[in-house]
């Protein structure tokens, strides 16, 4: 079967930056799954994005897909004949619907029954019939928040569309896509390449973009602006701090990147780094300059869409617009610091947090007073109170009401210009980590406490409310706050009992449920176990399920006990130990022994029941004092003695006695067993 490239593009109006790239795959993808379930064959397919245009470029794209033996059954043989064996309606009926004789129907005969059968072949759908169906799918499941229309037109896309292509091969395949016919027709650079190209093949895309001073893909254009940025700070005497984000949205703002070094007055360095970059960086998508000790030196870079006949000309205008932006900064800066923090904080009760859990101040003493319940737990200073009643202060600054990115930041600065402790100043900064997925986290032992406090409010407060997070949707941040719970809690080394911390934030409350701090606890325990799973260490997703499942209080106690068990389940005897435990559980769950039964030990009649017995006994002592004591390794190791008394305890008693008060014996030393096999983490979870 004969394959050729295909190339789809949407031309349109400038793209939303921060969305583009993940638009570019949903699409390539939305369209590869079209294919591979209309059983086209191709090669792997490559995405194009740039500010005004999506595209697709499939190559060996088959022609068709393959025809395929079809066998559809028809109406039994004893209905398809009447009794001169003359076809009935229904038989004629079916040989119509399969375009064939009645003589040409095959018999089908199972144990059921006999049908009457059509074997044939089914000639796979030509790929230009397919194509406009398959394009159709895969835009309306592009991840768009709210689609438009342009003009008089019916169709909804999230910019105006001007133009489609869609070729296989040399062909142009018709069709109508968003309201416009598809042709082979694009569009170069807006001023450096205006006039129409058209494309002979759809291989011959990229590469004549780039004549008209296109960079179609995605990640060569990345790495273009990151070399570009990189070589013009170097040129200015410095480095460029780049971050992702910010390189993925400058990338997605041009089409053919020319980087231009700039400066601002020296005067704006006394503003905070932090200022700075957040003028330069988010208002102004400008790439700031450092030194190699990394104190700013006032220079930037910007990424131009166009090759200017006279740089100098773009680089003045881009140091005229952000004049004005640091000059504002500068403003706030000034202005903030002239109303104490402590005023701020008075004025918090006027800003609502949430309808129902009250003001930014209510959640301030609610703050204050976790935030002291877990500082004494693990050493932090009386710098807690201080910094708790601060921690929210900063919100209502103007310069925090510019650059909302910065809350905790500014906080920490204006408490320091204060004279507050560095470790309140700190605190207030540290209590916002993690903000994201690989953040840093809190240092101090009064930023841990308030860090911790702050989420566990959130948490606990919005689950009283019942606006717990339900599939995608998470407006608070809760998956957030959870996992940056678990991640303080266990990098942190803090062994806080967080059923008991979650009871404690419930208790004080606006809103009061019962059980809410049970659900929380549950709702974190999914996150530890997600968190769990992501390691590479050989953790496996039984043992977290053992560990989790004797229900450790504290997420640093159930970390201690998976490691533990990885170690554990490295030695000969461990699978020996987990079969024998699956089995005294399938024995219990059967048996249903009551909750109050014992072992009477006087009226053990067998060797073999009498050396478990003696073998739990020494055994519990030991296991159970090093379990107390956190030695879960030495724990786990020492339940090795039980297997061979175990063992020989099912080869040699019969559990299920006819006699009741043997048997009842009998089940609770193996109860006294399986509880002692899970006193680290439930073993009968684990392969063996």
């Amino acid at each position: 079967m004969s394959a050729r490239d295909l190339l789809f593009e949407l031309q349109t109006e400038e793209l939303p930056p921060r969305t583009l790239a993940s638009l570019s795959k949903a699409l390539t993808e939305g369209l590869v799954k079209g294919l591979d379930a209309a059983g086209v064959a191709h090669g792997v397919a490559r995405g194009f994005a740039t500010p005004r245009r999506l595209a697709v470029l499939v190559p060996g794209c088959a022609v068709a897909a393959p025809d395929r033996n079809v066998e559809r059954r028809g109406p039994p043989v004893s209905n398809a004949f009447d009794a001169s064996g003359a076809p009935t309606q229904a038989a004629r009926a079916f040989a119509r619907n399969c375009a064939v004789d009645v003589a040409e129907l095959e018999r089908l005969t199972t144990e059921k029954g006999a049908w009457l059968v059509f074997r044939g072949i089914e000639r796979g759908a030509a790929t230009a019939a397919l194509l406009p169906g398959l394009i159709e799918q895969a835009i309306a499941q592009l991840p768009i928040a709210r689609r438009m229309r342009w003009g008089a037109r019916s169709a909804e896309f999230v910019r105006p569309v001007h133009g489609v292509v869609l070729l296989h091969g040399d062909d142009v395949i018709p069709a109508t896509v968003l309201g416009l016919e598809t042709g082979r027709t694009t569009r170069g650079h807006r001023f450096h390449a205006p006039k129409p190209i058209v494309l002979k093949s759809a291989r011959s895309y990229e590469k004549r973009l780039a004549g008209a001073k296109v960079i179609a893909d995605f990640d060569k254009r990345r790495e273009a602006v990151r070399a570009g940025v990189t070589a013009a700070a170097a040129a200015a005497g410095g480095r460029a701090l780049i971050e992702n984000a910010l390189l993925d949205e400058v990338t997605a703002l041009v089409e053919w990147p020319v980087p231009i070094a700039g400066r601002f007055e020296p005067r704006f360095l006394e503003l905070p780094r932090e200022v700075v970059i957040a003028t330069i960086q988010d208002h102004q998508r400008y790439f700031a300059i450092e030194t190699a000790d990394g104190r700013l030196t006032g220079g930037f870079v910007t990424v131009s869409n166009i090759e200017s006949r006279d740089p100098s000309k773009v680089r003045e205008g881009n140091e005229r617009v952000v004049r004005p932006r640091l000059s504002d900064a500068a403003f706030f800066w000034d202005q903030d610091r002239r109303v104490p923090l402590a005023v701020r904080a008075q004025e918090l009760r006027d800003v609502t947090y949430q309808a129902k859990l009250g003001s930014y101040a209510d959640k301030t003493e609610r703050l204050k007073t976790l935030a002291h319940w877990i500082g004494e737990r693990i050493a932090a200073g009386p710098e807690v109170g201080p910094a708790a009643e601060l921690a929210k202060a900063d919100l209502l600054t103007a310069m925090v009401g510019e650059f909302p990115e910065l809350q905790g930041v500014m906080g920490r600065y204006y408490a320091a210009a204060e004279g507050y402790p560095d470790e309140v100043a700190r605190a207030i900064e540290e209590h916002y980590r993690p903000r994201f997925a690989g953040d840093s986290l809190p240092a101090s032992r009064t930023g841990q406490a308030l860090a911790l406090a702050d989420k566990i409010d959130t948490l606990v407060g919005i689950f009283a409310i019942g606006e717990r997070p339900t599939g995608a949707k998470d407006p608070f941040g809760l998956r957030r706050a959870a996992l940056g719970v678990l991640r303080i809690l266990i990098e942190g080394r803090l062994d806080l009992d967080l059923v008991r911390l979650l009871e404690a934030s419930a208790a004080g409350q606006p809103v009061q449920r019962p059980g809410v701090a049970q659900e929380v606890f549950d709702y974190i325990a999914e996150r530890l176990r997600g968190l769990f799973s992501e390691r590479s260490d050989g953790t496996t997703l039984e043992m977290i399920d053992a560990v989790l499942a004797a229900r450790p209080a504290s997420p640093l106690d159930a970390d201690e006990r998976l490691q533990a068990l990885k170690e554990f389940m490295r030695l000969a005897e461990a699978p020996l130990l987990t079969a024998l435990n699956k089995r005294i559980g399938n024995i219990l769950r059967k048996a249903q022994l009551p909750a109050e039964a014992s072992v009477a030990a006087a009226a053990l009649t067998e060797d073999a029941e009498r050396r478990l017995h003696g073998a739990l006994v020494e055994v519990e002592r030991r296991v159970g004092g090093a379990a107390a004591e956190r030695r879960y390794g030495e724990s786990l190791t020492g339940l090795i003695a039980l297997a061979a008394p175990v063992a020989d305890f099912f080869e040699r008693v019969m559990v299920m006695d006819e006699n009741i008060e043997r048997r009842t014996n009998r089940l609770a030393l193996l109860r006294d067993a399986q509880r002692l096999l899970g006193t680290v983490a439930d073993l009968s979870r684990l392969p063996g």
